[in-house]
């Protein structure tokens, strides 16, 4: 029976529910970021469009549903609907090539802005467009791997930067590789701070005089973040504390990565980290720490005051592993406790068992703090780091040809006495000794019982001969 009461209660859901829908249609208002743009290049192609690009839309920079409106005046806007929270973000024309740069037409870091939710508006300016602006003078077998390469242990995102040896395409060679530090300045003069190292054109240079040739990554510096990342140590006034993170960033997602796509050696004997400044710091950390994954360390101008003295305590409390080298330089230019303190450190190297042979220590007298100082000393650095022997020492000129290199079941020696039988000798990356073999003259080596990977070979024509080495890879 209907009442007066369920009248009554009827009413009073319909005016509850009329209230809701009112307030669910102006819920949207109070939700939305509009980006104002002020002002663009004046190289800006004209009904082009200009796209936003960010943590909110998974870094695709031709995202169609993030394309900015003109407003005419040279001005654009875009509203988003987004959730409360910091964003990271940048403008692009469609293409990471075709990414905004900063005043100088070079890299600019990801744009922050904290997002407290509601109704707002953020005005600013695109300055510059990277490939509008400064010529590149990375040579071509330079790439970017990723603009915004995921990094999970820090929940960021990074450019990635890959040199790939001139023979990489037309060989089935594996290489060794070298991951460094402020990527921005390795390669490309239009993206670096202040002068890039050279690394392409030093390795380049290197390869046609013969050099085996090196696979190199380069991570970019989060701009910000780049103190907090690179030391696992927090200094009070500058920050710091996520060095283990970034570490396990290198060690645990990028080099698999790395090694999944590309023909790496990836063992530690073939794997280095270098780094100058901070970027010293957390390569000194990264190799004592995680010694089961590099053999290999380039310190240049180690800013190890930021840490105080735990980079030497630490070290010297890292014991030795196994076989590595680690290259020690520094400025004369440079403050004195530049230098004071990468001694410490090196010195601690020797409490935790490595050798003075596995160790470099370098300080020209000219040297300053400075890309133009790195970029000069990078190609001495590379060759003793990556130029070693196994057992025995063994001048570095004394090499021996080897064919097919790679190898299969078979592979010859070329250039010894056709008379006279040959001692030959195959240590893994490791130093293990694998194969000591008396080889009948003008014959080929067995090495089929090998397993891929990369190991050195000695070869002497007689008992008092000096022995030849030659890089073995097994494919």
């Amino acid at each position: 029976m209907y009442t007066k009461t369920d009248f009554m209660f009827k009413t009073l859901i319909k005016r509850s529910l009329a209230g809701l829908l009112i307030l669910f249609s102006l819920a949207p208002l109070s939700a939305q970021l509009t980006i104002k743009v002020l002002s663009v290049p004046s190289t800006t192609p004209p009904n082009g469009p200009i796209h936003i690009v960010g943590s909110f839309n998974n870094w695709n920079p031709g995202d169609p549903a993030r394309v900015l409106s003109a407003n005419g005046n040279g001005q654009y806007s875009i509203t988003l609907n987004i959730a409360a929270g910091p964003i990271e973000f940048k403008f692009t024309r469609g293409s990471w090539a075709t990414v905004e740069g900063n005043a100088s037409g070079n890299y600019l870091p990801n744009r922050t802005y904290n997002y407290a939710g509601g109704a707002a508006t953020l005005e600013l300016n695109i300055l510059t467009w990277e490939d509008l602006s400064a010529g590149s003078t990375a040579a071509s077998n330079v790439q970017v791997l990723d603009n915004a390469f995921y990094m999970p242990q820090l929940n960021r995102n990074r450019r990635i930067w890959l040199y790939l040896p001139p023979d990489y395409f037309n060989t089935t060679k594996r290489y060794p590789v070298l991951y460094m530090h402020d990527g921005q300045n390795l390669f490309d003069q239009a993206t670096s701070f202040s002068g890039e190292w050279k690394v392409d054109e030093s390795l380049n240079a290197l390869h046609q005089q013969g050099d085996y040739g090196c696979i190199v990554v380069g991570i970019d510096n989060g701009g910000q973040y780049r103190l907090d990342e690179y030391s696992p140590w927090v200094n009070p006034q500058y920050g710091g504390g996520q060095g283990d993170a970034y570490v396990e960033f290198i060690t645990n997602t990028l080099k698999p990565h790395i090694d999944s796509l590309y023909r790496t050696l990836p063992d530690r004997v073939s794997t280095g980290i270098m780094g100058s400044s901070m970027g010293g710091l957390i390569s000194m950390y990264a190799f004592s720490e995680r010694q089961d994954v590099f053999s290999r360390a380039g310190i240049f101008s180690p800013a190890f005051w930021f840490a105080g003295n735990n980079s030497a305590a630490h070290t010297a409390s890292h014991p030795k592993y196994n076989q590595a080298r680690v290259y020690f330089l520094s400025g004369g230019q440079e403050p004195a406790y530049v230098t004071q303190d990468m001694q410490a450190v090196a010195d601690a190297m020797l409490v935790a068992g490595f050798g003075q042979e596995e160790q470099q220590r370098l300080t020209p007298a000219d040297g300053q703090h400075s890309e133009w100082f790195w970029a000069r000393e990078f190609s001495d650095a590379y060759k003793w780091l990556f130029t070693f022997s196994v057992g025995t020492q063994v001048p570095e000129t004394a090499e021996v040809q080897i064919f097919p290199n790679p190898a299969g079941n078979w592979v010859r020696i070329a250039d010894l006495p056709q008379q006279a039988n040959a001692q030959v000798q195959i240590f893994s990356a490791d130093g293990k000794l694998q194969q000591d073999t008396l080889l009948p003259a003008g014959q080929a080596l067995w090495t089929g019982d090998l397993a891929p990977g990369f190991y050195w070979l000695k070869v002497r024509s007689t008992p008092k001969s000096a022995w030849l080495t030659a890089k073995l890879i097994k494919s």
